[in-house]
């Protein structure tokens, strides 16, 4: 292996000593860093400590910015320098680890150099990762002859449990490339498990909630270059796209003209003549139970939401009893909702009834997908039994992206109850119920069901602080994105293992979510570019600057 490049020395002063956690050294005006690089700095004692380079700033001898000024004879742009000033780079780096675990701090003017591809591996901890998962590529040293690529791996438990589970993506809308990275770290997980002999399985459901982005996972990119190709096969991941793909769209009439989805006519019918999509439904008896899901985003601080939504589910000793169809289940509703009548029983205000009748027409009322039956041999389904019966190695793509934001808080929610309920093992004397280890959830614009602004009494919110505190032993696993971090509710970041920051703006960052950054950090957030990320992991010892290739499968305009 070629010697290691001597870049500078450790600067120690009375004002800026070295100590354990940090050092700073000087190298000479040419020499090109950047934020993230490893450097290395031999010990009188043979051992070698490793920094990773938070900042790096320019001095010259001048005592003040009035000293230049002055020297350019009182402000002569056009005159040359008359007062050559003496200047030198230097970096401030944080101590990531000592090959003897000894961490006094490093001396004065001991040589610096640049650590090369095992002991930058050494130094974050990429040596020992156990349950490898592709994550992305690193580059040390960037735009100079000395530049390093190498893969990075997570740890597989950390991610999906059980040592640690749920991932975070921030970033803002079409830079941060949120979806794509999402998408990229699903892809590795499907390579890596569907190569495994043992027990350990995974399997995905995806919520489509822009466009038709997630609704050809399936199909290769047709715009993949050979750069793109190159990188999926320096990180060891197949060019081919996922694999046991299955579409869900809601319901609505072939025969009208208004689609349930922003997949063309012709892609439908292609889908349904492969077998790969169903139009899926809700039927009053058995999805009643969901109704909770339509008042996500409704304040109910008397509580009497709840109640009425405990009355229909309950049955006994009410209106609601014996009902089939929600045209009954409607009528039920507006007769406690008429003037004079005060509910079962005189429990519930009439005012409590007309929200709720108000609500629930809003989202039943003239929807086909809120039907009396299902027609499996027309491809429909109850988007419920399609879920208890998900197996290892698929990937179930739910399209909301054209629903308004009440349904499509309706169908999340009740597709998270559902998966919950089955790996507690609500479903397991049913039939061809065999779930797999783990279900990874993933859902974009996390911040409309998990954001602090959403009511406390959300059964949504509900759902997913379960799925976030007590998933990870059930392996049920959340990875959700959102434009603002600091928007989402703190119970939901806190407990996610993983956290991935995209490009986002200074507003954000100013935030306390991002307090335990360094500064220069926080500052090269907001110029990341598309498919770079810093990932955070208790695994590392450190936050990496990763990069991600372009997703393998097809792209829509």
């Amino acid at each position: 292996m070629p010697k290691n490049k001597l870049i500078g020395k450790v600067l120690a002063t009375e004002k800026t000593p070295t100590t354990i956690d940090e050092f700073h050294f000087w190298t000479n005006s040419d020499t090109k860093l950047n934020a993230f690089d490893i450097v290395k700095v031999e010990r009188a004692d043979g051992t070698n400590t490793f920094g990773v380079i938070e900042s790096i700033s320019h001095i010259t001898d001048a005592t003040s910015f009035l000293t230049n000024f002055i020297s350019s004879d009182f402000g002569d742009v056009d005159i040359p320098e008359p007062t050559f000033r003496v200047g030198m780079n230097y970096a401030r780096a944080k101590v990531s680890f000592n090959t003897n675990g000894d961490y006094t701090p490093v001396h004065n003017n001991s040589k610096v150099f640049l650590a090369n591809s095992d002991e930058i591996t050494f130094a974050l901890g990429l040596d020992k990762v156990e349950n490898p998962l592709v994550c992305g590529s690193l580059k040390m040293y960037e735009g100079t002859q000395d530049e390093v690529t190498l893969p990075v791996n997570l740890n597989a438990k950390f991610l999906l449990g059980s040592e640690g589970a749920h991932l975070n993506i921030s970033g803002i809308s079409g830079l941060a490339a949120k979806t794509s990275y999402a998408m990229f770290l699903m892809k590795s997980i499907q390579d890596t498990y569907s190569a495994k002999k043992d027990d350990d399985s995974v399997a995905f459901v995806l919520f489509n909630v822009k466009g038709r982005d997630l609704m050809a996972i399936d199909r290769p990119n047709d715009d993949l270059d050979e750069q793109t190709i190159n990188e999926y096969k320096t990180i060891s991941l197949s060019q081919t796209p996922f694999k046991n793909a299955k579409y869900y769209i809601p319901y609505y009439d072939s025969k009208s003209a208004k689609q349930s989805t922003y997949l063309t006519r012709d892609d439908v019918s292609s889908y349904l003549e492969s077998g790969k999509l169903k139009k899926f439904k809700y039927v009053y008896e058995e999805d009643k139970e969901s109704i909770e899901m339509m008042f996500a985003n409704v304040e109910d601080p008397n509580q009497t939401m709840e109640s009425i939504v405990s009355k229909i589910i309950d049955e006994r000793d009410s209106d609601f009893g014996g009902l089939k169809t929600w045209t009954e289940f409607l009528d039920t509703v507006s007769e406690n909702s008429q003037k004079g009548s005060s509910g079962s029983k005189g429990e519930i205000s009439v005012l409590s009834w007309r929200k709720f009748k108000r609500i629930v027409n809003k989202a039943v009322k003239n929807d086909d997908m809120f039907a009396n039956r299902v027609l499996p041999n027309q491809n429909e389904c109850r988007l419920a039994d399609e879920l208890k019966r998900i197996g290892k190695n698929e990937v179930h793509v739910i399209d909301i992206a054209k629903l308004p934001e009440d349904k499509q808080a309706f169908v999340f929610g009740d597709a998270v109850k559902t998966i919950y309920n089955l790996k507690l093992g609500e479903y397991d004397n049913e039939s061809d119920v065999a779930p797999p280890s783990r279900i990874v959830i993933f859902i974009d614009e996390l911040n409309k069901y998990a954001s602090s602004d959403v009511p406390k009494s959300s059964p949504i919110l509900r759902q997913i602080l379960d799925v976030t505190e007590r998933g990870r032993s059930l392996g049920v696993v959340l990875f959700g994105a959102e434009q603002f971090r600091s928007a989402i509710h703190k119970r939901v970041t806190g407990n996610c293992a993983t956290h991935a920051y995209g490009r986002t703006n200074s507003v954000e960052t100013s935030t306390g979510d991002y307090k335990s950054l360094p500064d220069t950090y926080r500052n090269m957030l907001t110029r990341l570019a598309p498919g770079e990320y810093l990932i955070q992991n208790p695994v590392y010892r450190s936050l990496l600057k990763i990069k991600f290739p372009k997703p393998i499968y097809k792209q829509f305009k």
